[in-house]
């Protein structure tokens, strides 16, 4: 899954890799994204290729309770195509979750009465370059009130270099596939192909400390490699 994640790059470069207009909304890097939040999304339409603020956690058009929200935060790459929660967006409304790290939490035992110890790790490109979760996103909202656009994380089978921290990591899609994922004239059948994980040494990870469990704690320190007792 994908719990927290990170964008701490400058907005040129982001403007310059997904190729998008800079965008009407205040930007500031984010080391501690967590569920709920308004975070940079980019998707297109007939106006283009744009970005946006989306708050995480997808809302079907169909619900009664926008608390749903906070339960649909991922979406299981192998069957979001026919899930009723993701099913209209994964045809209709895909879009790219901008990031440059994300975080998992490592099982390392057990601690007292029973309860799990876990480290937390921060996972990013060894190039340091931001990339682009796929995501969908959907517009909810009551009758004649404002619309909420939110979003999920579609998620995969964590590659072999990962693995021994977490399962499951989210679909990254390169960016010579951008293009394809957000153009919803196509086929979705053929975008199965992009939900496998990114070659092996494409990716790197170093554990981090605790501080990242809190999503109150925004900060630089929450990326930095956690210091051996």
């Amino acid at each position: 899954m994908c719990g927290r994640y990170t964008l701490t790059v400058p907005l040129s470069n982001l403007v310059d890799a997904f190729e998008v207009p800079p965008p009407e909304f205040d930007y500031l890097p984010r080391y501690n994204i967590a569920p709920t939040q308004e975070v940079p999304v980019v998707a297109q339409d007939e106006q283009g290729r744009r970005m946006g603020l989306l708050r995480w956690g997808l809302i079907p058009s169909w619900a009664k309770d926008p608390a749903m929200g906070s339960r649909l935060i991922n979406a299981r790459s192998e069957t979001a195509a026919e899930k009723p929660a993701f099913r209209s967006a994964f045809q209709r409304r895909r879009c790219l979750v901008l990031a440059d790290g994300f975080y998992e939490w490592k099982r390392e035992g057990e601690g007292k009465g029973g309860k799990p110890i876990k480290t937390p790790y921060w996972i990013h490109m060894a190039s340091r370059e931001p990339f682009a979760f796929a995501g969908l996103w959907e517009r909810w909202g009551p009758e004649g009130g404002p619309p909420l656009h939110t979003f999920t994380i579609l998620t995969t089978e964590a590659s072999s270099e990962l693995s021994h921290i977490h399962p499951r990591m989210p679909v990254i899609i390169p960016p010579e596939s951008r293009e394809e994922w957000l153009d919803t004239s196509r086929d979705p059948v053929g975008l199965q192909r992009l939900f496998r994980p990114p070659p092996d040494s494409t990716l790197t990870a170093h554990p981090v400390s605790t501080l990242v469990n809190s999503p109150r704690n925004d900060v630089p320190s929450c990326i930095e490699p956690a210091t051996t007792p």
